[in-house]
């Protein structure tokens, strides 16, 4: 399937600071809950299953990329309001984050 540009720009795909990062009890498969600063989007939660190459100590600090304009997704007891995303690797998901540290909120372009 081809996207069209429009179809790119619909995704709003922007950085963030982890602020805080802890185990996601309850979720069906290992996961942490992840409080990240958006900047001038405000806070946002994710459920992410990074758990196989990152420990919540790494996490914390840590600047990634989410998408933020999905709608809410219930996982366990966390609101996910955005979608931390990362590559698969045979052993995990690798965070997809900016080379250099670049202003929370900042949008991929």
């Amino acid at each position: 399937m081809t996207l069209s540009w429009d179809d790119f720009e619909k995704v709003e795909i922007r950085a963030g600071t982890i602020l805080s990062a802890e185990e996601n009890k309850g979720a069906k498969k290992p996961s942490y809950k992840l409080k990240i600063d958006f900047g001038p989007f405000g806070v946002k939660y994710s459920s992410a299953q990074i758990t196989e190459l990152y420990s919540t100590k790494d996490l914390v600090g840590k600047q990634i990329l989410a998408v933020v304009n999905f709608p809410l997704k219930q996982v366990a007891s966390v609101k996910s309001e955005c979608l931390v995303i990362g590559v698969l690797d045979k052993q995990g998901i690798v965070l997809l984050q900016p080379e250099r540290k670049v202003e929370n909120g900042g949008r991929v372009a």
